[in-house]
């Protein structure tokens, strides 16, 4: 019996201690549940806010999913607040974002996209910049008579077939800047190819963008993209002044990481500048500045650097060689609108390049339509038939084995050249064209599959 009273008592004590030491776990557990992050689901790492650099890659994350919003005053939540902090961060540090970097396809520094912020609008340049775009005249009266004159009136209203998915907007504005820096690195280009006009210049209808340069430096580095510059035909662009800008590019921006640099089959490392309009200008004039014997050489200098001129006509071929330039490019997205858009003479073209140690750029694009700012222009119009007229383009560009694509353009509205996301828009009497039956980003994933197959391609023509 005493036996049985001591068992007894000892499992007693036992269950006690047993049912002590559960209650003691699940205190601990209770209590480390507390300092989980409130917004933690199902599967999230235990403990993730007590981790500071896992929750950082957290907020970036959701910074980015989000940043659109941001831009229509979405701060009003913790987490908001939280998204305005992280960019903050991401800015003044300026380097790459690793969530972003394996999301995104790499960047392809071999497809160079023509990119422009002319663009303005009223919250940020007191006025709309090329939205409002003029109704071109033909050069001939008569023709001129047949058509409507004026000007555009946005919002509603913008000088443009098609209708940007983030409206008419301002190219001053961060939030597109960033939306625009992650589409092209999303379509794996590599390379932008930004139009440029010197300090205090513009077009005809624009505005000076130069102070807009480090901006696009800074969130072209964010995502990985390089910049080069499309020097426009500026008022007195000759040799004298191109050397002065070329100077001013590579002093001011040359030292930027974003800054572009190509490197040559002799393994120098330059700057590459494309020169829009350049038959323009006689060849002896060029000739000064780019071959080395030119009373204004810039070869064999600090600013030396390679020079792609615009092929228009057959004979520019020969002036291009006769100038100095390093190279050329097609540029319009209209095939059979030049010779040098024409797809069925790259070959011939990038022939001549090889046995002239030049560079040949084809420039494909998704299509052409510029009625809406030239009404009178339809023969030169060219239906994107939902993406088969820019997969041709991109097609005979391989066949000639370039060692540089160009693609016009991420963001030419005005001449529906742009592979910017686009979306339906009915207003008024004004019905534009969409990308449909597609998504607004199809031309975005056209070109990243593009950018994979002119990888392997590549790599074959190597071997």
């Amino acid at each position: 019996i005493l036996n049985y009273d001591i068992m007894a008592r000892f499992r007693r004590r036992t269950c006690i201690i047993l049912l002590l030491f559960i209650l003691f776990i699940c205190s601990i557990m209770m209590a480390l549940k507390t300092l989980r992050p409130d917004r933690a689901g199902f599967g999230d790492p235990f403990g993730l806010g007590l981790l500071p650099e896992l929750q950082q890659r957290t907020v970036l994350l959701d910074s980015k999913q989000n940043s659109l919003n941001r831009a229509q005053g979405d701060t009003v939540t913790r987490v908001s607040n939280l998204h305005s902090i992280a960019v903050n961060t991401m800015k003044a540090s300026m380097s790459p974002v690793k969530k972003l970097e394996e999301e995104l396809s790499s960047p392809n520094y071999n497809f160079h996209i023509f990119y422009y912020t002319w663009y303005g609008n009223p919250q940020f340049d007191g006025k709309y910049i090329h939205w409002n775009h003029p109704l071109l005249p033909h050069w001939d009266p008569k023709i001129a008579n047949n058509y409507p004159k004026g000007r555009h009136n946005p919002p509603e209203d913008i000088g443009a077939n098609f209708y940007p998915e983030l409206g008419s907007y301002s190219s001053k504005d961060p939030t597109v800047i960033e939306a625009h820096m992650k589409q092209m690195r999303s379509a794996s280009t590599g390379v932008i190819v930004l139009s440029w006009y010197p300090p205090g210049m513009a077009d005809e209808n624009g505005e000076p963008t130069d102070d807009l340069v480090p901006v696009v430096l800074d969130y072209a580095h964010k995502y990985n993209l390089k910049v080069t510059f499309h020097i426009e035909p500026y008022k007195d662009r000759d040799d004298r002044s191109m050397y002065h800008n070329v100077k001013y590019i590579i002093d001011k921006y040359g030292s930027h990481p974003a800054f572009y640099r190509h490197k040559t089959s002799t393994g120098r490392l330059l700057p590459m500048f494309y020169v829009y309009d350049s038959y323009v200008t006689i060849p002896e004039i060029w000739a000064n500045l780019l071959t080395v014997s030119g009373s204004q050489s810039i070869r064999n200098t600090p600013y030396d650097a390679l020079f792609i001129a615009l092929l228009v006509e057959e004979r520019h071929k020969h002036d291009i060689h006769r100038s100095g330039f390093d190279g050329m490019y097609t540029y319009f997205a209209t095939n059979g609108f030049s010779y040098g858009s024409s797809h069925h003479n790259w070959a011939s073209l990038k022939a001549f390049c090889d046995s002239n140690n030049l560079m040949f750029i084809p420039s494909v694009g998704p299509g052409y339509i510029d009625t809406s700012i030239r009404p009178w222009n339809n023969h030169n119009t060219r239906n994107r038939v939902n993406g088969k007229y820019y997969e041709t383009a991109f097609s005979a560009a391989l066949l000639v084995r370039p060692e540089i694509i160009s693609i016009t353009s991420f963001n030419e509205w005005h001449e529906g050249t742009q592979i910017e996301k686009a979306v339906p828009k009915r207003t008024g009497q004004v019905v534009y064209l969409d990308y449909k039956p597609h998504k607004p980003n199809v031309y975005l994933e056209l070109t990243q599959k593009w950018s994979e197959k002119y990888r392997k391609e590549q790599e074959q023509w190597l071997m």
